[in-house]
């Protein structure tokens, strides 16, 4: 699923190092006290020196001389125990969400593998095994946008909305496959007045259709009680513009008042003529495939499902899929904001309106809890990408 981006952005962790055999120990331990466990085989890190750092290639130092052609951190990398918010990090959840999302990077890491047999050996590490692994294989090392410009977090989440099958005065806008002639449907005002050559899988509110088409992907749900997921397919190749600032500039929606619950709610409000002209100042359209809802989490573009408040959006020309990266994220002003997120989070996914070294779009979950919340969050943020030592 390709995201859209998040209408305004999410969660939080911490460190502190530990000897190199904490974790063997810990597993002998383990083994020893209850003897009818099965035996936790020894991995092959304990007692081994510790690796070098591997230095991914956004902030490895270049091998030439002369000018170095982009921001390279000094130090290259600090203990984990030194990242705000890592003594309150639960330790356990990030060890699992970082196994099941690193096998994605195109080369994995010793460390995705020793992770991988960790959780395979042992499914429930205590918290103490979690946290020394992740401090014994991983250094932080703090990434900076190169025009010193702040950081920002928004959120997104997988959205539920009544859909019909056959159009009505209230559910006029269809949810339309990928083109035939993707390459010239033009903007949103030219697609709906119908240069698309689609299909209408289903038929939606306006606002309810342009919200999912933000979001990237959703659930429909029938009058005969069926479920289906819209998945993204394909866009116009129009820039995303947000809606909210304008909004507010035209005095729609008080300037701290742009949520996204907010704005949904005025575009329900002015349904019709002028909600539509104020959706097409975004000229971004998405195009979806709809197929049976599995139950399953909303599945990201790098083609897992995404982990509830540990899955992230970033630029992919920044980031790889499969990195962990640690969040810190206060100070958002929206109404009704959380006061900060902080902690481990996994690059699975991205979106057109997540562009930039320093900028995350938070994956919420589904329905209208997720949603609520994710409408919210708007928080400056500072991202450190977890370094594995090999």
């Amino acid at each position: 699923m390709q995201m859209t981006g998040g209408i305004s952005s999410v969660s939080g962790l911490r460190f502190r190092a530990l000897g190199k055999g904490a974790i063997g120990s810990a597993l002998l331990m383990l083994a020893a006290a209850c003897a009818s466990s099965p035996k936790v085989p020894t991995l092959p890190y304990p007692g081994q020196p510790v690796p070098p750092v591997y230095y991914p290639p956004a902030t490895q130092p270049p091998a030439q001389t002369g000018p170095v052609p982009y921001p390279v951190p000094q130090p290259y990398g600090v203990a984990l125990a030194q990242l705000p918010g890592w003594d309150h990090e639960d330790h356990q959840a990030a060890l699992r969400v970082y196994a099941e999302g690193c096998g994605v990077l195109r080369t994995p890491y010793q460390a995705c593998q020793q992770a991988k047999a960790l959780m395979a050996s042992y499914p429930h590490p205590s918290a103490a095994t979690a946290r020394s692994f992740l401090e014994q294989w991983f250094v932080a090392i703090e990434v900076r946008n190169e025009d010193g410009s702040n950081g920002l977090l928004t959120s997104y989440f997988a959205p539920e909305y009544p859909a019909r099958t056959v159009p009505d005065q209230e559910f006029d806008s269809p949810v339309l496959s990928r083109p035939a002639n993707l390459a010239s449907v033009g903007d949103r005002r030219a697609i709906e007045a119908g240069s698309a050559q689609s299909q209408a899988l289903a038929w939606m509110r306006a606002e309810d259709l342009f919200f999912l088409q933000i979001q990237g992907s959703g659930n429909l749900t029938f009058p005969d009680g069926r479920r289906m997921r819209a998945a993204y397919a394909a866009d116009n190749g129009q820039r995303f513009v947000g809606i909210a600032r304008p909004m507010a500039e035209r005095g729609l929606l008080p300037q701290n008042g742009t949520s996204g619950d907010a704005i949904r709610g005025w575009l329900a409000q002015n349904r019709g003529p002028i909600a539509r002209e104020v959706m097409q100042l975004n000229p971004r359209y998405i195009f979806f495939a709809v197929t049976p809802d599995d139950g399953r989490e909303a599945v990201g573009a790098a083609n897992i499902p995404l982990h509830v408040r540990r899955s992230i959006a970033v630029d992919p020309s920044k980031w790889s899929y499969g990195e962990a990266v640690w969040i810190e994220a206060d100070g958002g002003n929206l109404r009704g904001a959380r006061g900060s997120y902080r902690g481990l989070m996994m690059a699975l996914d991205t979106g057109s309106a997540i562009r930039g070294q320093v900028r995350a779009d938070l994956y919420m979950g589904t329905g209208d809890a997720a949603g609520a919340e994710a409408g919210t969050v708007r928080h400056p943020l500072r991202m450190w990408r977890l370094a594995p030592r090999q």
